[in-house]
């Protein structure tokens, strides 16, 4: 009999989901602000004093090697995705969780106290590009346990919803990380941001991850994972069973992602950078700080999405609501950037504002199609893997192409035909696969 989580709701256990709930997005929410503090720093500052002498000084140049930088972390997200799916699905999803934060947040920590090019030359970009590597290793292996922690432990009917809180991790990351970078910024002068405060929002990562470790630390174990280990029936092997049995759910969980991986990297850390850039450069020539403001007030309608997103998948089906999202997304990718390139903060605003509202409908609902897609033994490893390598194709490099269209082209409605094309990918990928809504989660489920 599979597993079903459609219990009575004693008071002991609403307490337990709520942990689980706080202990997930809370985690998930440290875990990104890592990730974006360096997305939205390489847009704004690590080009200049990490990469520029290594670019003989030009300022394009080093900006895309800063893109670059940002990118090839994603290269090692598979790998972080394949080792915490193992030992996820071998071990248990909380110790992975755990893990993850911890190393995340050291990383993190260890850039904003790195010195830069000037001080040991060479080496500073090495230093750099390893810890960038570390985070993505540890990304890689972040989304999957909590999206599970958060899936497994919830009702049938409301497993969408659910599993929109570590989703929701991300635009709450967008905004603490936009909003840390925001006060810094505006507290000082450039020239004390570029020669010291930019290191202060890696280093407040120390606090968030007390705070982090300790929330996680108290959230019980997956109901799943308990029953697999009762039951004995955890795989010797998951990774081996996973790429004979499963392959077409891992390359279609790639591809569902790659459109919203793709907008979302561009909503963090590309617009920021074009916006504010010097004309003669070609950027718009607009003010840091409003241009930060606009980016977090979007990331508040991207949260509100990804939340609406959910609750709608357990009413109307993920494939559906995902369906949505990335129509909404093709249509309005170059509608976008007619209103971003007027340079005038209010329709910058309306833009991103727009986009995170639809953005949200294509990520609400992925941790709970995806969990429904995978069966229990090798449920870990599938969404990691699967997640990293939309990454990817999706988000990793998605900058640094947005930067080079630009620069060809000389028009940023190049950069929405790019996503035009993802979401249309995208959107075919989600639908191949079969409505997944109120499947079994549990051991027997799927055999």
């Amino acid at each position: 009999m599979a597993l079903t989580t459609d219990l009575p709701q004693t008071s002991a256990k609403r307490s337990e989901e709520r942990r689980v709930l706080a202990g997930t997005m809370v985690g998930t929410t440290i875990e990104w602000y890592d990730f974006f503090i360096y997305a939205q720093a390489a847009g704004l500052v690590l080009a200049g004093l990490f990469f520029a002498p290594l670019a003989g000084d030009n300022a394009p140049l080093a900006q895309l090697v800063a893109w670059a930088s940002l990118g090839i972390s994603f290269l090692f997200r598979p790998l972080g995705a394949i080792v915490a799916g193992h030992l996820g699905d071998r071990l248990g999803r909380k110790a992975m969780l755990v893990f993850t934060l911890v190393m995340m947040g050291a990383a993190t920590a260890l850039i904003g106290l790195l010195p830069t090019f000037d001080q040991i030359g060479v080496w500073a970009p090495i230093l750099l590009i390893v810890l960038r590597i570390v985070q993505g290793f540890s990304a890689g292996g972040e989304w999957g346990g909590a999206a599970l922690m958060s899936v497994e432990h919830a009702p049938v009917a409301k497993r969408g919803l659910f599993g929109a809180y570590p989703q929701i991790g991300v635009p709450v990351g967008l905004i603490l990380a936009t909003g840390v970078m925001l006060a810094v910024t505006t507290s000082m002068s450039e020239e004390a941001f570029l020669s010291w405060g930019w290191r202060i929002p890696f280093l407040v990562s120390v606090l968030l991850i007390l705070v982090g470790y300790v929330i996680r630390k108290s959230v019980a174990e997956s109901p799943v994972f308990k029953e697999m280990q009762t039951r004995k029936k955890e795989s010797a092997a998951p990774l081996k069973q996973l790429f004979r049995g499963h392959w077409r759910q891992v390359i279609l969980t790639a591809l569902i992602f790659i459109a919203n991986n793709a907008a979302g990297y561009i909503l963090i850390a590309f617009f920021a950078s074009y916006a504010t850039k010097p004309v003669e450069v070609g950027g718009l020539g607009m003010e840091r700080s409003p241009v930060l403001v606009a980016s977090t007030v979007a990331a508040v309608f991207w949260l509100a999405s990804t939340l609406a997103g959910g609750i709608l998948s357990d009413k109307i089906g993920r494939i559906r609501t995902f369906q949505f999202g990335y129509a909404f997304l093709f249509l309005w990718s170059v509608p976008m950037f007619l209103l971003i390139d007027t340079g005038e903060i209010i329709w910058f605003a309306l833009a991103l504002v727009i986009l995170a509202s639809g953005l949200g409908f294509s990520y609400g609902p992925q941790a709970a199609l995806y969990a429904e897609m995978f069966p229990a033994q090798v449920r870990y490893s599938g969404v990691s893997i699967g997640y990293a390598i939309g990454a990817i194709l999706g988000g990793a490099f998605a900058p640094l192409i947005a930067q080079l269209l630009l620069d060809k082209t000389g028009q940023s409605t190049s950069i929405g035909i790019y996503l035009m094309i993802m979401a249309a990918i995208s959107f075919v990928a989600v639908s191949l696969v079969k409505e997944t809504r109120g499947a079994p989660l549990g051991v027997s489920a799927h055999d």
